[in-house]
């Protein structure tokens, strides 16, 4: 969807729908005020009927008759004023793009930026709303669907100064919003696509398109480094394992990496320990953890933040072959430390273990993984908010304050040293799975021990990673969560 920013007024301006925005019980925008006598007292009526009312999410059409050049006014409701948030307007301008989409119109123009007033994080809201609200993966249906995709979104703005100021925050929401789709991409694509080869492959074309470094280690190279947690896992499919490592220098950065880790499992059937057949098909999003670390090194080099970031994606599918690996083996990471495998179908933790022992050669001065890791986290958490824990507490607080700001909220779960008992073994330093209690702790835990001295953090995105019902800007299928909640961190210290 192209969005492009044009001065004039409201009122004059031609097109398929023009949007306003609308507070609940809540009349004397000015706006409002304004299209109201245009319609000769038609409109605030409207805005009032109970099926509307300016009701946060709920919309009402309007034909215009020919009562303006627009040939109707979409109304989009805001909630009420003193709830307004800036999650509020984004999923306000995802509303707006899911009406134009079910009405099969490819255009139309939009007032949002008018309550947005001059606040950059509330412009970049609107335009990640609509751009986030449009976002639909069809590449293998061969017939076109009900809808029609939103190709053109015009922002209205009263003058030019008010352009010039809002157009470079729209910029911005651009390139991120570029980034969560290709990182939802990669996460929507069916197994037999999305290979660990492919994740190699899509971060070899992205590293060029954005100019930086890309290398790619295959199974030799990772015997060599000892990765044999990684390794292990990869055994039981005929998809060889990749270790993917791109590297961002942006102008002026300085002082040690950021380094970012993303689980790479690109199918997981739980191996030996086998899952349940019912929703195995969503196990292809794995490797969403991988996703959010491609989208974001992405999106910080389109934005061309002044930092230096590694990314690293450890990447294996997780098959029971007559290869794999099994319950009661015991494999030596690449630590040194040994692991006694209790289940098979915890192995996301063996690939991040080789990762984060790998990133302590960065000298990171901040290091964060991301992953789909356990169904605890879903259990406790749900789908709202993703697990964090982590080794340090001005770390954690920065996350906090960016899934506030970006709508992708984390929650602390404790890292007690207690929590360590769960994962002692009787034949090997530690053991992968510590039973039904504390499952998300537990393996925060395990994963602490191969985090080094750095300051380390540990996202949890099992229940973000996929939206079933879909959400005004979040449309059902693979969110691409962690992109926008890391480049918000970012940019705090850049």
């Amino acid at each position: 969807m192209r969005i492009s920013l044009v001065v004039g007024d409201y009122l004059k301006h031609s097109c398929p729908v023009l949007v306003a925005g609308c507070f609940e019980e809540d009349g004397e925008l000015e706006w409002i005020t304004r299209l109201d006598r245009a319609m000769e007292g038609r409109l605030l009526p409207l805005c009032r009927q109970e099926d509307f009312a300016g009701k946060l999410d709920k919309t009402k059409m309007v034909h215009t008759l020919g009562r303006l050049p627009a040939e109707r006014i979409l109304l989009v409701g805001l909630g009420k004023r003193k709830d307004f948030t800036v999650e509020r307007l984004r999923r306000a301008s995802g509303t707006m793009v899911q009406v134009l989409k079910k009405a099969r119109l490819e255009r139309g123009s939009s007032l949002l930026l008018c309550v947005a007033g001059d606040e950059p994080a509330k412009i970049r809201a609107v335009a990640e709303g609509a751009l986030l609200g449009s976002y639909e993966f069809s590449q293998y249906k061969t017939a076109a669907g009900d809808e029609s995709a939103v190709t053109e979104l015009t922002f209205l703005c009263p003058d030019k100064n008010v352009r010039t100021s809002v157009e470079s925050f729209v910029a911005e929401a651009v390139c991120v919003c570029d980034a969560v789709s290709f990182a939802r991409d990669l996460v929507s694509q069916p197994g037999n696509v999305a290979t660990p080869t492919y994740l190699a492959e899509k971060g070899l074309e992205m590293a060029a398109r954005q100019g930086m470094t890309c290398q790619v280690l295959e199974r030799e190279e990772l015997e060599r480094l000892g990765m044999e947690a990684l390794l292990a896992v990869s055994r039981g499919s005929h998809q060889p394992p990749r270790f993917i490592i791109l590297e961002y220098h942006g102008d002026g950065a300085k002082g040690r990496p950021v380094v970012l880790v993303g689980k790479g499992v690109t199918f997981d059937s739980g191996g030996i320990s086998l899952k349940p057949g019912a929703g195995m098909e969503r196990m292809k999003d794995d490797m969403a953890g991988a996703a959010a670390v491609l989208g974001t090194l992405q999106a910080a080099a389109a934005l061309r933040l002044p930092l230096h970031l590694v990314g690293l994606v450890p990447a294996a599918e997780n098959l029971p072959g007559g290869g794999a690996y099994k319950p009661g083996d015991v494999v030596t990471a690449m630590s040194g430390k040994t692991i006694e495998v209790i289940n098979t179908d915890a192995e996301g933790r063996l690939l991040l273990c080789d990762a984060l022992h790998y990133a302590q050669r960065y000298r990171p001065a901040a290091l964060i993984d991301l992953a789909t890791l356990t169904g605890a986290c879903i259990v406790a958490l749900g789908n709202v908010a993703t697990g964090l824990m982590g080794n340090d507490n001005n770390l954690k607080r920065s996350l906090q304050r960016a899934g506030e700001a970006s709508g992708e909220r984390v929650w602390e779960l404790p890292l007690w040293e207690e929590y360590g008992e769960l994962m002692k073994s009787d034949i090997a330093d530690v053991k992968n799975a510590g039973g039904p209690t504390a499952g998300t702790i537990s393996a925060g835990w395990f994963l602490q021990q191969f985090a080094g001295k750095a300051r380390w953090a540990h996202l949890d995105i099992a229940g973000t990673a996929w939206e079933e019902k879909g959400q005004p800007h979040i449309p059902k299928g693979a969110t691409g969560v962690g992109v926008r909640l890391l480049i918000e961190y970012l940019r705090a210290i850049c």
